[in-house]
């Protein structure tokens, strides 16, 4: 599914920004960039620096004269924009973008962006079937070229591997009641033969703070028995020699 989702810089002005796009495409997985009539000479030294790792990304991306070439091999273009447009053209949230993916999973999109000072024409976004604004503060809206980029690459990544998440968040089975439990009452001798329960009519209230400590940490039966080996050994009298 990541092979049929591209992205297009229309004018973009700051190579940096395209090598940093370039990362984050990486990052998630995505291969597909085109740029439409760059406003230096592609590619920059500032590109190269910034793309690290991406550099394959910047080799293979196709440069147009045009956005009508630039978005003829997608099937859907969504068009980024900071402010809403009175145009008639309906405007998704992220949401409902992953929504219109899930429907349609054969088709290719294409996420198109604007010049960093500018954003997309009105012309530009004529040519797109949807129109996406990411949410943010209203005090200050612009968001700069590469965030935008990262910010979809992850929402779409984690959108297309939720289920590989989803089963990863489950293998990290946490302790058994019972472990844990034996665990505190192992603390809570190991306390009372230092005379820590002090004063004694304080007990009750600090065992019950000690046991809202420790079974709210979930941890695993790893980290149960390295806890355990720390209070132990810290319990141990030091010998001289």
């Amino acid at each position: 599914m990541e092979n049929k989702i591209g992205f297009i810089l229309v004018r973009p002005q700051l190579g940096e920004n395209i090598g940093a796009c370039a990362r984050s495409m990486k990052n998630f997985g995505f291969k597909k960039l085109n740029i439409v009539s760059p406003k230096f000479h592609f590619p920059n030294h500032k590109t190269k620096v910034t793309s690290v790792g991406a550099y394959d990304i910047i080799r293979n991306t196709k440069i147009f004269k045009s956005i009508e070439k630039a978005i003829d091999e997608f099937d859907i273009i969504i068009s980024l924009s900071a402010r809403r447009r009175d145009l008639n053209k309906k405007h998704i949230s992220i949401k409902e973008f992953l929504n219109i993916l899930k429907k349609r999973k054969e088709m290719k999109f294409g996420f198109m962006f604007g010049p960093e000072a500018s954003g997309l024409s009105n012309k530009d976004i004529s040519l797109s079937n949807f129109i996406l604004q990411i949410p943010t503060s209203n005090k200050f809206k612009s968001l700069n070229l590469s965030h935008s980029v990262t910010i979809l690459c992850y929402e779409i990544f984690k959108f297309l591997n939720k289920n590989i998440l989803d089963k990863k968040s489950k293998n990290l089975r946490i302790s058994s009641k019972s472990k844990i439990i034996s665990l505190t009452k192992h603390l809570t001798k190991l306390l009372e033969m230092k005379d820590f329960f002090l004063p004694p009519e304080k007990k009750k209230s600090m065992l019950t703070n000690i046991n809202n400590l420790i079974h709210r940490f979930e941890p695993n039966d790893k980290e149960l028995r390295i806890l355990a080996s720390i209070i132990s050994s810290l319990s141990k009298k030091n010998v001289k020699r």
